[in-house]
């Protein structure tokens, strides 16, 4: 996988890199899956690296073609046809790689924490409690090169498994931060459009399309959020394309600033 994504990322960032064996009918040998941001870089992979041998001395295969042959697929079979928003990790990476790491900054604008007691267990015929860390974020991406900015929101909950331990809801809390900030940040990027020229240049436009009810609240608003009687903390219970585990934030990454130049 390293010699795979070594050989396909000079033609642009990569989303993932698989490689898995053949089948038993198929022979010895592995066969890749290389996703790219850019449909654009795909092409240009398949174009050059048809029939070449990148890395040793037979051909690689990748795909489920022929020795050598690398393809771009359009089309996936047995899975439903779903957007997915890209998690904070990878939004973070394409926004380094197409802005630069000055390029680009967010600050959380409110952190609140929402935590309460919910949970009824009606088969037992009693009630039981269970104990949920919730967190609402907002946080603002912004692109000063462009004059672009934009903000999103999320809810972050994590479940406390020993009410009586203090050091579980410490981490339940940072759990249920972490998730809150990571959503809010791929939600903000999700108005946020990258559009990368053939010549390398980078355009960016505002998506208004996905713009919410809370972009039109001033920042005041926004923090006191919780107390918007018509505001639904349901729209903000995103799903996440990646677990949990996948993010990257540590303490001091909870906010994020660049300084100018």
């Amino acid at each position: 996988q390293h010699s795979l994504f070594s050989a396909f990322s000079r033609f642009g960032p990569l989303y993932s890199v698989r490689a898995h064996r053949n089948a038993a009918v198929a022979g010895p040998g592995y066969y890749a899956v290389i996703k790219f941001y850019s449909a654009g870089d795909a092409g240009r992979a398949q174009r050059a690296c048809n029939g070449q041998r990148l890395f040793q001395q037979t051909p690689v295969k990748v795909g489920f073609f022929s020795p050598g042959q690398v393809c771009v697929c359009t089309k996936q079979k047995g899975f439903q046809q779903q957007v997915l928003a890209l998690n904070s990790t990878k939004c973070q990476e394409l926004a380094n790689h197409y802005l630069g790491f000055n390029g680009w900054s967010s600050r959380i604008i409110t952190l609140q924490n929402i935590s309460g007691f919910d949970g009824e267990n009606a088969e037992l015929g009693k009630t039981s409690w269970k104990r949920l860390v919730k967190y609402l974020c907002a946080v603002e991406v912004m692109l000063p090169n462009h004059g672009v900015h934009a903000r999103g929101v999320a809810l972050g909950e994590a479940d406390v498994e020993d009410s009586e331990d203090p050091l579980e809801f410490v981490s339940a809390t940072r759990r249920a931060q972490k998730l809150a900030v990571g959503k809010a940040l791929s939600s903000a990027f999700q108005k946020i459009l990258l559009v990368v020229l053939e010549n390398g240049k980078v355009a960016v436009e505002y998506d208004s399309s996905q713009e919410e009810p809370t972009d039109s609240l001033t920042e005041e608003e926004l923090k006191g959020l919780v107390q918007v009687n018509e505001l639904s903390l349901e729209q903000f219970d995103l799903e996440e394309e990646e677990v949990l585990s996948d993010l990257s934030f540590d303490d001091e990454l909870l906010s994020r600033e660049v300084p100018s130049n």
